[in-house]
């Protein structure tokens, strides 16, 4: 290996630690204090919990994740939609399809909502731990939350200058917070080598023979220490598949490590509250407080990965039309994944703080996460195991299909926690399902009301119009969803209005199921003076339409585009035409010169 190599194969993991595994990499911070807050930590039972937490980060993260998902990539880009699109070519238009478009909907929905719990309980339960700084410890839970709201508040506030700066830091600080998990947990190994014996799977089966039904429960508790293993997959369009398997290798090391010096702890000292930040003060007094510092890094990059990951989620979207357009902002000038969408980032701020406020601490919020997360991994599960069953993987198929009844299993477990708040991770996923349910379904209806028109319908009229020589010197640009279907806004322009070109060009951007990659054409003589300009773009893709129109040799005079006036009395069409209205449309969304821009208006009934 040259020393170029060196560096890019350790560059590599070191970005992974700092954009992929914030958020499973700070569970140990709350895993062991919320299950031993709600289970006794009698020596059993502490073998029996290790031995569940390893074997879940073996099973549902390395197997699932490392191992099979991250074998279905599109690209190098991973994650629902991903695996929706694999499915929409695989089936090609069966009956199958509309369950597939409602699991990659639920799917989706459940990690933005993810995106919200995330932030608000790995900062939280950092900021728990100032109360065993001996000066500190009179910090009631109020002023708790206060920091913890200001953290919050600082990190959504600095979303719109981008990532891309700071990034670097991330890996490095990561690093420093891994090697801290690890060396913690030897520490803690070394005065009771006995604990690592719970690494066998003997452990947990002896656990559940021994608690029955209330054993099972426990899973609901032990599924925290996997939260944020599904960003493997998320985030594998960042940085490639390679470097985040090596990466979570290392992760893997350190998280069991800590995980099992936790566990001595536990052993020696049962009435232990906060484990791991006793633990630390227990092995060193005069390092805590850099610790604690660390812990509080650590947590934001957690946070920050989310977020980056709900905007791209969220623009994954828009370019599929699963959602609404909204305003995006490119922070990057060569990160294509570094975008900023400012609606999105302030309703997170939003919804962070109110859930703080609402659950009050960490092991209270601990009762609403795990839901979203198993939810999302049974839904990957499913998509996969159809995906291997369809392709020359076959022999992957009985793994998936092992892999998914311990994601249902888990998810089974998760439904204990309902009504202790975990209908909150149902509301918060609930408010984006029910958003791509009405704009992909009202955008459907539309196109049927609008009732477009053949292009060859079109043409006996045009024909006529552009014979009388009545033309507007320069070119026009009428925006379509495809060149041979007419929208009703371009009648009324043409044929109506007599509002025609010496040129004419119709322009359509058709967004493909790859990731990336930009194509354009131009045809020409669909009628005298009128073309039709097509872009297909992977939905990834940020597309420059004025370059794109220089290259072909289009100077545009004006560019017109339609605008709908809905009027229904269905009240579910009614959410849709505000969505529509407050939502910035295609043109705004594109960035096109807006002195060039006209709309003309269609009145529809709905």
């Amino acid at each position: 290996m040259t020393s170029k190599q060196t560096e890019s194969y350790w560059g590599g993991i070191v970005k992974s630690m700092g954009l992929v595994f914030g958020d499973i990499g700070t569970s140990p911070i709350y895993t062991l204090t919320v299950i031993f807050g709600l289970t006794k930590p009698t020596p059993d039972n502490v073998f029996g919990i290790l031995s569940l937490i390893v074997w879940t980060l073996v099973i549902l993260v390395t197997v699932e994740y490392a191992w099979l998902a991250m074998s279905l990539g599109r690209k190098g880009e991973g994650g629902t939609i991903v695996l929706k699109e694999i499915l929409v070519r695989i089936l090609k238009g069966g009956r199958y399809l509309g369950l597939v478009s409602f699991l990659s909907f639920v799917g989706v929905s459940l990690l933005l909502g993810d995106g919200v719990i995330t932030p608000a309980i790995s900062i939280l339960s950092a900021v728990e731990g100032l109360v065993l700084i001996p000066s500190l410890a009179g910090l009631s839970q109020g002023t708790l939350i206060a920091i913890a709201s200001v953290i919050a508040v600082v990190l959504f506030i600095f979303q719109y200058k981008g990532t891309d700066k700071v990034a670097g830091l991330f890996g490095p600080l990561m690093v420093v917070w891994f090697l801290a998990l690890t060396l913690s947990g030897v520490i803690s190994i070394a005065g009771f080598p006995g604990v690592v014996k719970a690494a066998s799977p003997w452990y947990a089966v002896k656990f559940f023979l021994n608690n029955g039904l209330s054993g099972f429960f426990v899973l609901s508790e032990v599924i925290l220490c996997a939260t944020g293993g599904e960003a493997l997959y998320a985030d594998m369009g960042h940085l490639g598949r390679r470097p985040i398997i090596r990466a979570w290798y290392f992760v893997f090391v350190a998280l069991i490590v800590n995980y099992l010096g936790q566990g001595a702890f536990l052993l020696s000292h049962p009435s232990a509250k906060n484990i791991l930040f006793e633990m630390v003060q227990g092995q060193s007094a005069m390092l805590y407080i850099p610790f604690l510092v660390l812990t509080i890094f650590a947590t934001i990059i957690a946070s920050q990965a989310l977020i980056s990951g709900v905007f791209s989620i969220v623009y994954q979207g828009i370019t599929t039309r699963i959602m609404p357009l909204m305003k995006v902002d490119y922070t990057s000038s060569h990160l294509k994944s570094q975008i900023y969408i400012g609606s999105v980032n302030w309703l997170l701020m939003i919804l962070v703080l109110f859930i703080m406020l609402l659950f009050k601490k960490s092991e209270n919020l601990a009762a609403a996460y795990g839901l979203a997360v198993t939810g999302t991994m049974a839904i990957t599960g499913i998509m996969m195991t159809v995906i291997f069953a369809h392709t020359k993987k076959k022999w992957k198929v009985p793994i998936a299909v092992l892999v998914t009844i311990a994601d249902f299993i888990f998810l089974l477990a998760n439904l204990n926690k309902l009504p202790h708040g975990g209908y909150w991770s149902l509301i918060l996923a609930g408010v984006p399902f029910a958003t791509i349910l009405i704009w992909t379904k009202g955008q459907r209806a539309l196109y049927m009301a609008l009732r477009p028109l053949d292009v060859d319908t079109f043409l006996l009229s045009y024909e006529q119009i552009y014979a009388k020589g009545r033309l507007i010197p320069g070119t026009g640009l009428f925006f379509t969803r495809e060149w041979n279907v007419i929208p009703p806004y371009v009648i009324h322009c043409i044929v109506r209005s007599n509002i025609i070109y010496e040129r004419n060009i119709f322009i359509s951007i058709v967004r493909t199921d790859e990731p990336f990659g930009v194509t354009s054409k131009l045809t020409t003589g669909l009628g005298s003076g009128l073309e039709a300009f097509e872009i297909n773009a992977g939905y990834m893709e940020v597309i420059d339409i004025e370059g794109l129109l220089k290259k072909h040799g289009i100077a545009e005079k004006v560019i017109f585009y339609g605008v709908e006036d809905i009027q229904t009395n269905n009240p579910i069409w009614r959410i849709f035409s505000v969505i529509k209205k407050l939502t910035p449309n295609f043109v705004q969304f594109n960035k096109l010169p807006a002195s060039k821009l006209q709309g003309v208006l269609t009145r529809v009934e709905m």
